[in-house]
């Protein structure tokens, strides 16, 4: 198996996170969703696995480039 570091695309902040550890996602469902500037920014996943570790937690600023959830597949 390889991991793959989901992480965010824009500044702004985690404003919820869909999933949990251990969840089975597909590629391209929602995750989580960033905002900035008063937009909901989807994550979603890039790969079809598991989400092994979840980085953040909901309020939290988040930059871009910085890793959010660890996923398995």
């Amino acid at each position: 198996m390889s991991q793959t570091k989901v992480i965010s695309e824009i500044n702004g902040s985690m404003w919820k996170v869909l999933v949990k550890e251990g969840d089975a996602v597909s590629e391209d469902d929602m995750l989580a969703v960033v905002e900035s500037m008063k937009m909901e920014i989807p994550v979603l996943a890039p790969v079809s696995g598991t989400v092994d570790k979840i980085l953040v937690t909901e309020g939290q600023a988040v930059t871009e480039g910085v890793p959010l959830m660890l996923m398995s597949h």
